[in-house]
C-alpha cells in the first residue's frame, strides 16, 4: 500500500513538473533588438550592398521580413517611447530627443512591455541605449525591467567633437556632462573617448548572451538597444577596418555578429522555437553625416522627417515553427504595433490606460492575409500632424521640414547642412511612387477629402500644432526634478 502512494506521489509529481513546463512553453521568450538611426537600406535584406550581413540574411531566411513598417516617429525618445508603451508618443507628451538636462521624461504611470510581461512571471531585461529618462525614477527599473545596463541617452550627447577631442566648455556641446555608463540606477563609469565607444556593441551583446543563459529556464523579456550605427560610428579592434565601406561598413558588420551570438545562444540552449526575436530601429538614417550614415533604400530623406526615409525602417521577426520561415510581410505596422502583439502572442494583459497599437499576431503567424491597420499619423515636431497615411496613400500637408537633398552631405565623420524647407500639401501613391515624388491630388481628390476625415480625427483625439488644436486625449509626461 505504501509503495502504491509513493508512486501515486511520484506520478503526480511528474506530471505537476510537466504541467508547469508546458506552461511555460506556452509562454514564449522575447527578445527586441533596436538598432539606432540604422536605415531602411543598411542590410542585404533590405538592398545593401558592400557589406556582408548573413546573421541578418538568417534572421531574415528563417523568419518574416517587414517591408512597410514604420517607426512611430523619426527620432530616439519618441520611437522609443512608443515601442515600449504602444501609444503615439504625442499622446504621452513626448517630443524631441531628450537631453541630459531634459525637464521631461516618460511617466512612470505609463505601462511597458517590460512591466507587462514582467507581471506574468517574465524575466526582463534592459541593455544599451535607454533615452527616456536619465535619471531615477525615469531609469528602466522603474518601467517593468529587472535590470539595466547602459547608457541613459545617445552616445553623441557627451563633451567630444566630430574628431574625438575634447571640447571646450565654452561651447554648447562641450557643457555636456561625462556620458556615463549605468547599472541599475547607479553610475559605474564613463565613456570618454571613441575606442570607449567602440567597446559598446562587444560589451552588450556580451551582457545579453549572460542575460540569456542565467534565464534559459525561465520566459524572459530582453530589449537590447544598441546605440550604433548612430554617430559617432565605432568599431572594436576585431571589426575595424573589416568592410570596404570604411567605419560605417565596420559597425554594420559588428552589428551582424551580434544578432549571430544572440541567435547562437538560443540555438546553444534550444530555445529558438519557443522565442520571438525582433531586430528593428528606431528612425531612418541621419543623411547629412554622409559616409558616416546609412541608406534610407531609396525612400524620402531621413531621421527627424516625416517623409517615409525617416519613419520607414528595417523590421525582421523570427519564430521558428509559428512565423512562416521566408516570408514576407507588406501590411502596413507601425511599432507601437509590437506591444500589443506581443501581449498577445504571449497571453498577457493589455495597458490599463489608451493605447494606439494594434494585435498582428494574427497575420504574423499566418492565420490572416491582412492586418487590421488602415491608418498611420505621421507626427513631428512637438505635435505638428505632417502627413496621413491611409493604405497606400499618403496625404501631406503644409509644414516645414529637414531637408538632406538640396545640400552636399558631409564626410569622414563630421555633418554637412540640413536646413529647414517648406513644404506644400501633396497626395502621394506609396504602391506607384514610394520616393514620395509625384503629388496626384488633383487626380484623386475623393482620395484626399477620406484622409482630410482621419486627419480630423488625430487632432480632436491628440491636437495639432500646425492648426492650433490641442486634442482631448493627451497625457502628461514625466517631470524631471532638475
Amino acid at each position: 500500500m505504501k509503495n502504491i502512494s509513493f508512486s501515486l506521489l511520484f506520478l503526480l509529481g511528474i506530471s505537476l513538473v510537466a504541467n508547469a513546463q508546458q506552461k511555460k512553453n506556452d509562454r514564449p521568450n522575447v527578445i527586441i533588438i533596436n538598432m539606432d538611426d540604422m536605415g531602411y537600406g543598411d542590410t542585404e535584406p533590405y538592398g545593401m550592398t558592400g557589406i556582408p550581413t548573413p546573421n541578418f540574411n538568417r534572421a531574415a531566411a528563417e523568419g518574416q521580413r517587414l517591408t512597410h513598417f514604420n517607426t512611430a516617429q523619426a527620432v530616439c525618445s519618441p520611437s522609443r517611447a512608443a515601442l515600449l508603451t504602444g501609444c503615439y508618443p504625442n499622446r504621452l507628451s513626448l517630443a524631441h530627443a531628450l537631453s541630459p538636462e531634459a525637464k521631461t521624461a516618460l511617466n512612470t504611470s505609463e505601462e511597458t512591455i517590460a512591466s507587462l510581461l514582467k507581471k506574468e512571471g517574465y524575466k526582463t531585461a534592459m541593455l544599451g541605449k535607454w533615452h527616456l529618462g536619465s535619471k531615477a525614477p525615469f531609469l528602466p527599473t522603474y518601467f517593468g525591467f529587472d535590470s539595466f545596463y547602459g547608457i541613459p541617452y545617445s552616445h553623441d550627447m557627451w563633451p567630444v567633437g566630430y574628431d574625438g577631442k575634447p571640447l571646450d566648455s565654452s561651447t554648447y556641446r562641450g557643457k555636456y556632462p561625462r556620458l556615463p555608463i549605468i547599472s541599475g540606477e547607479k553610475v559605474v563609469g564613463y565613456n570618454d573617448n571613441l575606442e570607449d565607444q567602440g567597446k559598446l556593441t562587444g560589451t552588450f551583446t556580451k551582457k545579453a548572451v549572460e542575460f540569456i543563459t542565467a534565464h534559459q529556464q525561465d520566459p524572459f523579456f530582453l530589449y537590447l538597444a544598441q546605440p550604433m550605427p548612430h554617430v559617432p560610428l565605432a568599431a572594436s579592434k576585431a571589426f575595424k577596418g573589416k568592410s570596404e565601406l570604411g567605419v560605417f561598413g565596420d559597425v554594420i558588420m559588428e552589428l551582424d555578429w551580434s544578432i549571430g551570438e544572440i541567435m547562437k545562444t538560443l540555438d546553444r540552449y534550444k530555445l529558438s522555437e519557443n522565442t520571438i526575436l525582433i531586430i528593428t530601429s528606431d528612425n531612418g538614417p541621419w543623411l547629412n553625416f554622409g559616409d558616416n550614415a546609412g541608406s534610407s533604400g531609396g525612400f524620402r530623406e531621413g531621421k527627424g522627417t516625416a517623409w517615409d526615409g525617416g519613419t520607414r525602417v528595417p523590421c525582421l521577426i523570427r519564430w521558428p515553427g509559428k512565423i512562416p520561415a521566408g516570408s514576407i510581410n507588406s501590411q502596413l505596422i507601425v511599432n507601437t504595433d509590437l506591444l500589443p502583439t506581443i501581449v498577445a502572442l504571449t497571453k498577457a494583459k493589455l495597458p490599463v490606460q489608451r493605447i494606439d497599437g494594434m494585435d498582428f499576431s494574427a497575420l504574423l503567424t499566418g492565420k490572416t492575409s491582412k492586418g487590421p491597420r488602415e491608418v498611420f499619423y505621421y507626427y513631428y515636431d512637438v505635435n505638428n500632424l505632417k502627413a496621413v497615411r491611409y493604405k497606400n496613400w499618403k496625404l501631406v500637408f503644409p509644414h516645414s521640414s529637414r531637408a538632406y537633398t538640396g545640400s552636399l552631405p558631409g564626410k569622414g565623420g563630421y555633418p554637412g547642412p540640413a536646413p529647414d524647407v517648406k513644404v506644400k500639401m501633396a497626395l502621394y501613391n506609396l504602391s506607384h511612387d514610394p520616393g514620395e515624388q509625384y503629388d496626384v491630388q488633383e487626380n484623386y481628390p475623393e482620395i484626399v477629402k477620406q484622409i482630410q476625415v482621419y486627419a480630423e480625427e488625430a487632432r480632436a483625439d491628440l491636437g495639432d500644432d500646425l492648426t492650433n488644436r490641442k486634442g482631448a486625449n493627451r497625457r502628461p509626461a514625466g517631470k524631471v526634478n532638475q
